[in-house]
């Protein structure tokens, strides 16, 4: 019992070392990897064959007062190397911005071709800009004063003021789709290429 509780002393102090070392730099991201995957699998082992004897890990952790916080969560909490944690976030943050990309495209669109049908009622063109305004607003890679945000606010503050069955005049209605056109031009310009 006690090589096995000196076992498990061992895999937790070893794991808050490890992860010292990788948060300061000192291990490359891919040691840091296979040997927090091995110390992960040597826990889990151990700790299941104690389980009847350690039923709560963190109570062996605060009796014995390892102060291993970093290894706790690495061990029980997380149980996957940090650099595996990191990369499924990075591409949960890829996915999620190419959905709002292809989100905001289909708002430009579908804003420019219902001013092509003549659809120039307000109550018709505001869901329109706002849908576009507020996916413009979730895409991370464009600044604050991006110009097809300013433009879409501009445009919103203006439909407000007007009545629901108002219609936009054919000025208007021609500034409104230039103004769409080139935010559009400019926000396929902010976009990063693939090779960046």
């Amino acid at each position: 019992m006690y090589d096995n509780f000196a076992e498990l002393f061992a895999i937790i102090k070893a794991t808050e070392k490890l992860e010292k070392a990788y948060v300061r730099d000192i291990i490359s991201p891919t040691e840091y990897e296979i040997e927090c995957q091995k110390l992960i699998t040597h826990f889990k082992t151990l700790s299941s064959t104690l389980k009847d004897i350690v039923p709560n890990i963190e109570r062996f952790h605060d009796t014995y007062k390892m102060d291993c916080q970093s290894a706790l969560n690495r061990l029980v909490t997380s149980g996957v190397p940090a650099t595996v944690e990191h990369r499924a976030a990075a591409s949960m943050s890829a996915t999620t911005s190419a959905a709002t990309v292809a989100e905001c495209v289909q708002n430009f669109i579908t804003a420019m071709d219902s001013l092509k049908l003549n659809m120039v009622a307000v109550d018709q063109v505001h869901p329109l800009l706002s849908d576009l305004s507020a996916s413009l607003n979730k895409l991370s890679i464009l600044p604050p004063d991006f110009e097809g945000k300013t433009k879409m606010r501009e445009w919103i503050a203006r439909l407000s003021k007007m009545g629901a069955a108002d219609e936009l005049t054919e000025q208007q209605g021609r500034q409104l789709h230039f103004d769409l056109e080139s935010s559009y031009n400019s926000f396929m310009a902010a976009l990063p290429t693939a090779g960046t």
